[in-house]
């Protein structure tokens, strides 16, 4: 400590930039993410300003006062790995709530206090509540809310101050300043606005109202020229804007300063390597030549992760004793934790309460106030760090209501005299996120920094929490996050591209979003309502005493019924999926928009299949709920509730589940006919999909890979186009009345070979395993048995087609009708079972559908050390894989159309909890869950969805058939 004092000093006796001191205060803290954070000053405006480069001039008669601040915001508080560090975010945001930046309403204000209030003093006592409130300042004229403030705080009982913490941020990264930080400056008309800039990109504000983002993602430059501050977008994103946008700053000084900020902003949340510096001209130089210095995000997680520095165990623990808000300097205990929690400075009210330190830097070299006093009212000492100190570190006496904690065997702590400036000596922070009673909200698996922070053992948690029904509760929350977001797919994202181009008919716009936005709306509220009641669930810790929210079957059982009265509205989305259908055929315009729309990576899945989903939301449900009434004892308080909202919803599926047969199906028809050169007709009434896939036909020239569709009445085989379209063409056709199928492995000699013969040719097909022989088989089978009944769906004229020509040059001449059609996305079943070599069922389809699963998992490639967290959204045989759930489309996409789910063996060297392995050939990833019942689930929906053998056992021997089973 008495060489980093020294070394503060000598940074104010000389020229030295904001970096250093900086630097200084790291080591002081001993803070690892310290990426995070910057120093701020005061200007003359008596604005907080971030110091960048060297902006604080020489000037003796003036004293500037420098605080830590939180420099950038992530999206989501999971993505900061240390317990220390989101309790300095925590402080941050009390601060911003101190200051008035960070606006919000009164309800909103009293839970964020109340949490403040939790993590400070601990669990509710109205009298001393009182009396804190009394003597600390939360938010300006917070006697209005103060009532709301203790009734919220009654509810946190047994909640930790790294619970207290979270739920801080969690309320706070909501709000729409939460990090925001204003400029101001005038648009061309002149009008007054204030620009900010955050993880997302440049945002505009008129007032406090945010009227524009320009994401980084369309921003292909940004400059300034004095005080001109350009904005230029990407030529296919400028829409109603002009090229380049242009605001104007107060000062040249204050733009360069907004460009500093904007360029650090994108380096640190875009980038993956900080940037190289730019070398210097030799002789002279065209524009700035900053860059940001410090880590990225991406390189700071993954230090943390796989450094594996070992660390100082750390807890914190409330406490009891209180100090005065009114007492004076000498009754407050110095500081002996390494993150002082606000010093206040002569003549700054707002200091008074601000949580993070405070510095002077006086030009004087005589006075070295380089950290202020220490304001009673912000060391609070009900909110202390408890540390267990390296065995060598020195440690302060114990300070009144700080308690040391001293562990078996640890040496006795001997008392250090403070330094010169009030400051003890400093000692090891651990900044281990796993505090007793981690809230499982913290998901510490998800922020781990490089060990083992697993759940504990499950069978001690089910003493305190009733865990299997929290994350059961937990899935219905993260699925429903991902449902809604789809909903918007349509409701938002497809409306604005059909009325951008006026590209659909009034009446058909009507019919369609008079039917979705209704459900939309509702399932925000039912969103907002489930995270409301999670917030409180892992609130939580004595649920055994007082588990008043630790349930969801009562929010389950009100919703269910008011989804009810939408019935009507789910009953017409057959009629809404035809006319879709029927209008895209007609229009020219809508077609193309159609198309265009689904390359856009917002559409992840085949456009239509998104109108399914709120019918399939409703067995989702059902199968939710039944998991819970199977947990739960008659007895149990929440039971009741369960079974009756199970009651709602089975009622609403039984009258749509022969709607959801007919809209999957035809869905299916749909998407096969855009991908599908060489029929017109499709879609035919009573035409079904049974299955689709890749099978070998023997031709003159040996085995060819050909694509192989069959349906109700008849079987197509195609071959993939050459050029970059994705479309398959038809090659031939067989009807399925009088066909016959037949094993002919013997005969040709052919592994998993069999015949079909038919009216108009015979043709010798093989398939990749014996497995997949028998599942064609036995389809070709049924669906000929029901052809050749009476009154069956037999093939119109209107799809012959040509028969297969097995030369090049029929493959070659479809090149000009091929590149006619839209390029279509690589990851529907048919382009999945193409490359792997396997088919789908319609079965499957079925059972893929109600195995849907949503939520946060480490990944972690075969040959790489870190783990990377990642919102990943299981649907359609396919991974997708998010930053944050909050994003618009998917960065990557995993079918898993031939992947094998397992355990790691001990082979792969993985020593994490929770870990299961998805395989294919040589392609191999890890995931890992938060919990057993996360890993169990994820498991479980995966085997489900992409394991479909043969529904008879009779063609497999049968130690192929256990082979495949296991």
């Amino acid at each position: 400590l008495h060489k980093h004092c020294a070394s503060l000093r000598a940074l104010q006796t000389s020229k030295y930039y904001g970096q250093a001191l900086l630097t200084e205060v790291y080591k002081h803290l001993n803070l690892i993410e310290s990426d995070y954070f910057g120093i701020e000053f005061q200007n003359i405006q008596s604005y907080w300003v971030r110091i960048i480069s060297q902006q604080i001039h020489y000037n003796k008669k003036v004293t500037t006062m420098l605080r830590l601040a939180v420099k950038f915001f992530p999206p989501d508080p999971g993505q900061l790995q240390e317990e220390y560090t989101r309790y300095l975010f925590a402080l941050q945001i009390k601060r911003d709530l101190a200051e008035e930046r960070l606006t919000c309403s009164d309800n909103t204000a009293a839970l964020l206090i109340s949490h403040l209030l939790q993590s400070e003093i601990g669990d509710f006592d109205e009298s001393e509540d009182r009396e804190h409130l009394k003597g600390n300042r939360y938010l300006p004229n917070q006697e209005r809310i103060q009532g709301k403030i203790l009734e919220f705080h009654r509810k946190h009982v047994g909640q930790t101050p790294a619970e207290s913490d979270f739920q801080v941020l969690e309320i706070a990264r909501k709000l729409e300043m939460y990090g925001i930080r204003f400029h101001l400056a005038s648009d061309r008309e002149g009008t007054k606005i204030n620009l900010a800039v955050s993880h997302m990109g440049v945002l505009v504000f008129q007032g406090n109202t945010k009227i524009n983002t320009f994401n980084w993602s369309k921003v292909r430059k940004l400059s300034f020229k004095r005080k001109r501050f350009l904005i230029k977008l990407h030529p296919e994103v400028c829409g109603p804007y002009q090229d380049t946008l242009e605001f104007l700053l107060g000062s040249r000084d204050e733009c360069k300063n907004f460009w500093k900020i904007c360029v650090e902003y994108h380096t640190f949340f875009r980038l993956f390597d900080q940037p190289k510096p730019k070398a210097k001209a030799v002789f002279f130089s065209r524009g700035s030549s900053f860059r940001y210095s410090g880590r990225t995000q991406k390189q700071l997680v993954d230090y943390i992760k796989d450094s594996g520095m070992k660390k100082t165990p750390y807890e914190r623990r409330h406490s009891k004793v209180r100090v005065s808000a009114h007492a004076s300097n000498t009754d407050v205990p110095k500081q002996s934790a390494a993150f002082p929690e606000g010093l206040r400075t002569p003549g700054s009210p707002a200091s008074a309460t601000v949580p993070f330190h405070s510095v002077h830097s006086s030009a004087a070299p005589t006075t070295l106030p380089i950290f202020a006093e220490s304001s009673p009212s912000s060391l609070d000492p009900r909110a202390p760090y408890t540390r267990i100190p390296d065995k060598n570190t020195p440690m302060p006496a114990e300070e009144t209501g700080r308690k040391l904690v001293q562990q078996p065997g640890s040496p006795i702590f001997q008392s250090f005299q403070g330094s010169p400036l009030g400051l003890n000596a400093a000692f090891p922070v651990n900044l281990n996120a796993a505090g007793q009673g981690s809230s499982p909200l913290l998901s510490p698996v998800l922020s781990d920094a490089g060990g083992a922070r697993i759940e504990e053992d499950d069978e001690m948690k089910r003493k305190v929490r009733p865990w299997h029904s929290y994350f059961i509760a937990k899935e219905i929350l993260a699925t429903e996050r991902t449902y809604l977001k789809d909903l918007e797919v349509i409701t938002v994202w497809f409306r604005s591209a059909v009325i951008k181009e006026n590209a659909m008919p009034e009446g058909l716009m009507t019919l369609l979003f008079s039917n979705i936005d209704p459900i939309y709306e509702f399932h925000r509220g039912f969103l907002k309502e489930i995270e409301q009641r999670l917030s409180l669930w892992e609130g939580k810790t004595n649920a055994h005493v007082k588990g008043d929210y630790q349930r969801i079957g009562d929010v389950m059982l009100r919703n269910m019924r008011t989804l009810k009265e939408f019935t009507s509205y789910l009953q017409k989305h057959d009629e809404v999926l035809t006319e879709l259908e029927k209008a895209t055929k007609r229009l020219k315009k809508l077609e193309m928009v159609y198309k265009e729309f689904e390359l856009q990576k917002v559409c992840y899945l085949p456009l239509n299949t998104f109108l399914l989903k709120p019918i399939q939301r409703l067995m989702h449900y059902k199968l939710i709920l039944g998991r819970l009434c199977k947990h739960y004892t008659a007895e149990h308080r929440d039971f009741a509730d369960c079974r009756n909202a199970l009651k709602e919803v089975t009622e609403m599926t039984s009258q749509l589940q022969h709607s959801l047969i007919r809209l999957e199906n035809f869905q299916k028809l749909t998407e096969l006919q855009h991908d599908l050169i060489g029929i017109d007709n499709l879609t035919a009434p009573g035409r079904e999909f049974i299955r689709e896939g890749c099978l070998y036909k023997l031709t003159k020239k040996g085995l060819q890979q050909r694509m192989f569709f069959l349906f109700s009445d008849m079987l197509l085989y195609t071959s993939k186009g050459v050029t970059g379209t994705n479309q398959f063409k038809i090659h031939g056709h067989l009807p399925l009345h009088g066909m016959l199928v037949e094993e002919s492995e013997n005969e040709w000699a052919v592994p998993h070979c069999f015949t079909i013969y038919s009216a108009q040719k015979t043709i010798v097909v093989a398939a990749s395993t014996r497995l997949e022989m028998g599942k064609w088989m036995e389809d070709l089978n049924m669906a000929i048995e029901m052809a050749d009944a009476p009154g069956s769906f037999k093939c119109r004229s209107s799809d012959e087609v040509s028969l297969e020509q097995e030369s090049e040059d029929d493959i070659h001449s479809s090149r000009s009708s091929l590149d006619r059609q839209s390029h279509h996305r690589a990851n529907t079943t048919m382009h999945v079972c193409w490359y792997r070599n396997t088919s789908v069922s319609m079965a499957d389809h079925s059972v893929a559908v109600e195995n849907q699963l949503s939520g946060y998992l480490l990944r972690k490639f075969k040959n790489s050390n870190g783990w990377q967290k990642l919102w990943v959204v299981f649907t359609n045989f396919c991974l997708f894989f998010y930053k944050t759930h909050q994003d618009d489309y998917p960065l990557a996409s995993l079918p898993l159309l031939g992947y094998v789910v397992s355990s790691p063996v001990e082979a792969d060297g993985i020593q994490k909890d929770y870990v299961f392995k998805l395989q294919f050939k040589s392609h191999v990833y890890f995931f890992r869950a938060e919990s057993k019942y996360t890993f169990e689930r994820w498991m479980e929906v995966i085997k489900r969805a992409t394991s479909s053998p043969a529904r008879s056992s009779l063609l497999l021997p049968k130690d192929e058939k256990d082979r495949h089973t296991d």
